[in-house]
């Protein structure tokens, strides 16, 4: 028999999912949002009509914003509001380079650049020069969104200081913090987050931990969730794995009251995602997904092939983020002309295998509907599993 769940607001699974009230909850209350369904930021891979698409059909449109400088940020922002006047979520890492970033050599790049220069040279790329690195700033950057009087700040690695934070808190900016672990999820409710990102290992893209090593840090979204929404008392949001309504419905059996769905979203039209990108999500490709560093230095998932294989060999020198990442870079632009997609960082979850878009629209639509059938076929199987008191008890 499948047990009944008792959420945070008081509803078993079926009770929220089969009636229809997983659209209703603090979640989509403290947003302003129809549906529970967050679109990943996706970093680089962000556009300002996917955001302004996910946000005017009822969900939260992202967009991640941490490579770019404030001014590119403002205007990101500018173009969004243009589309929508519905909340969105501006995403920054707080945690913008590794330690190492600061102190690596010219010796230490040319290490580096040496398993990517024969790639580099058949797709008719230039070699790169060392240059040091020149720092950006998270605080430059949570100023501009200040400015700019976002709806919602989300963050991933680390926790904004007290002073920024009071800040987006007294213009009544909504704060989603992105948590890896159960202890991370519990700083951020210290720290006075509003929502909680909960990110299973499963996630494409980075894994945003900082408490510990993001090696030490992989738990599964199936066990990660309900141990967060058992630590916190905020809402919980799902991130991680999620491809389709199915996993919607699970995020809800896990007590989550949102889910963030990122893979899904880069396979539509409206993405940032390259043609290249899109195919491999859309044609098989995408069936095997393996984490790395040596992408940009930071542990992170994308689809299994020969780039990433070359650079998770052993003795493969990596460099600090973002170094390793602007290295990268030099490879990954000219192969992409050269439609070389074996040769191009290709960010995506393990639920990439599951991707069917084409268009943003279409896909809520799949969504939404889907979550309703499968919660009321599951209310239906659990009524005729219950004995017979059980469901005599209920009718009353």
């Amino acid at each position: 028999m499948l047990p009944p769940f008792a959420g945070h607001m008081g509803m078993t699974m079926t009770d929220q999912v089969g009636s229809q009230l997983w659209r209703k909850n603090r979640l989509t209350s403290r947003l302003g949002l129809q549906y529970p369904i967050i679109q990943g930021p996706l970093g680089g891979l962000s556009s300002q009509r996917l955001t302004a698409s996910v946000s005017n059909y009822g969900g939260l449109g992202s967009f991640g914003a941490h490579g770019l400088k404030p001014e590119a940020i403002r205007n990101v922002i500018r173009e969004i509001k243009a589309l929508t006047t519905k909340p969105f979520a501006m995403n920054l890492w707080v945690s913008m380079e590794d330690e190492g970033a600061f102190t690596s050599t010219e010796e230490a790049f040319h290490r580096s650049l040496s398993p990517l220069a024969k790639h580099i040279e058949s797709v008719g790329g230039a070699r790169p020069s060392y240059l040091p690195y020149e720092p950006s700033r998270f605080e430059d950057q949570a100023q501009v969104l200040l400015d700019e009087g976002v709806f919602v700040f989300s963050f991933i690695y680390g926790i904004p200081s007290k002073q920024i934070l009071d800040e987006f808190r007294r213009q009544g900016i909504v704060l989603i913090g992105t948590a890896t672990t159960v202890d991370e999820a519990i700083a951020l409710e210290q720290a006075g987050v509003d929502v909680i990102a909960s990110s299973g290992f499963e996630a494409g893209g980075h894994r945003g931990s900082f408490l510990q090593p993001s090696e030490d840090s992989l738990t599964g979204t199936m066990a990660l969730v309900p141990q967060v929404v058992d630590a916190v008392g905020l809402p919980v949001v799902a991130a991680g794995g999620i491809g389709d309504a199915r996993g919607i419905v699970a995020a809800f059996a896990l007590g989550a009251e949102g889910v963030q769905m990122g893979t899904a979203f880069l396979a539509c039209d409206e993405s940032g995602a390259s043609a290249l990108h899109r195919k491999a999500l859309l044609s098989g490709l995408a069936r095997q997904t393996a984490l790395t560093r040596g992408f940009t230095g930071r542990l992170a998932r994308g689809i299994k092939n020969r780039l990433l294989d070359e650079l998770n060999q052993k003795d493969t020198a990596i460099l600090p983020y973002p170094l390793q990442r602007a290295l990268v870079r030099h490879l990954s632009i000219p192969a992409e002309k050269a439609e070389r997609p074996e040769l191009l960082p290709l960010w995506a979850g393990q639920s990439a295998n599951l991707s069917r878009c084409a268009d943003v629209h279409a896909l809520l639509d799949t969504l939404v509907n889907e979550v309703s059938e499968i919660g009321g076929a599951v209310q239906s199987w659990s009524a005729h599993r219950q004995p017979a008191d059980a469901q005599d008890g209920a009718k009353e």
